[in-house]
């Protein structure tokens, strides 16, 4: 039997920041639940692209040269080796979907760096 994933519950389930948590994967890619607010580490994966899809709150993400506002229902994709930086003045809920294994600040040492494999 398929597993139906509710993401109201999953995400009742912890408070932390910044702290992805998987709830599925495909393909060698996992999809992940994201509560976010404040500033995250300016990074880049160089081995994945990144899905950004907001279920609540507002996300924004600084590029080089702009930065990109999403509201809920809306998405983004970050190709591999673009370097971005996440931030929300309000706290913030997303899916994350990337690559199985990728660390979440892009292998810079940060304190906001996550384990890459805390199912939920």
């Amino acid at each position: 039997m398929k597993k139906i994933i509710n993401f109201k519950r999953k995400l009742a389930k912890f408070n932390d920041l910044w702290s992805p948590k998987i709830i599925s994967e495909f393909n060698e890619q996992e999809i992940k639940l994201v509560k976010l607010k404040g500033d995250f580490v300016s990074h880049k994966h160089d081995k994945t692209d990144e899905v950004f899809i907001v279920l609540e709150g507002k996300l924004k993400i600084e590029f080089k040269d702009k930065i990109a506002e999403l509201n809920k229902g809306e998405m983004i994709v970050i190709p591999s080796g673009e370097k971005h930086k996440p931030f929300s003045d309000e706290e913030c809920k997303i899916i994350l979907i990337e690559r199985k294994n990728t660390i979440n600040t892009g292998g810079e040492d940060h304190y906001l760096k996550s384990p890459n494999d805390i199912w939920i």
